[in-house]
């Protein structure tokens, strides 16, 4: 999902509370709060010396340990709000990929990906995952896209 669908499927919802699934069945707590909004250019080189980049916004939560306990969940409306407010101090580009940063003592901090939504009643769930990496140069590499596997980049194999 990129930025600008992201900011519009907040503005839909402004009446229910943001939930966060982080893996299935898995809540980021309602004591969360959104803790910096990172507008983020990459700049890559992969193990076939292919050269690429892109932008993402990386939205970053963080649980308050001083709300443990808490029930409501931040609004959309005021998430909406945070990320206007943001948006007026650095322009995002509105084509780049949100990804959600959480982490908490039960699962390892990482940059999540954005799967889908579930409008519920007084409730918008954004689900999230984490997604393996990959090797990008497979061709060069001689991996097959369908049979990539962990011990393809291995050293010695003609690949990194």
């Amino acid at each position: 999902m990129n930025t600008s669908e992201f900011i519009s499927l907040l503005g839909e919802h402004q009446e229910k509370s943001l939930l966060f699934e982080y893996a299935p069945g898995m809540l980021v707590g309602a004591n969360y709060h959104v803790t910096e909004v990172k507008h983020v250019t990459i700049d890559s080189v992969d193990c076939g010396a292919g050269k690429d980049s892109w932008k993402e916004t990386i939205i970053q939560l963080w649980e308050s340990p001083l709300e443990l306990g808490k029930t409501d969940y931040l609004t959309t409306y005021k998430a909406l709000g945070i990320l206007q407010k943001v948006g007026k101090i650095s322009t995002y580009d509105m084509d780049a990929v949100v990804k959600i940063e959480y982490g908490n003592t039960m699962f390892h901090t990482a940059h999540l990906h954005i799967t889908g939504f579930s409008a519920q009643e007084g409730k918008l769930i954004i689900r999230l995952s984490v997604q393996p990496t990959d090797c990008k140069a497979k061709e060069t590499c001689g991996i097959p896209e369908t049979s990539a596997t962990a011990n393809a980049c291995a050293p010695g194999s003609g690949c990194c």
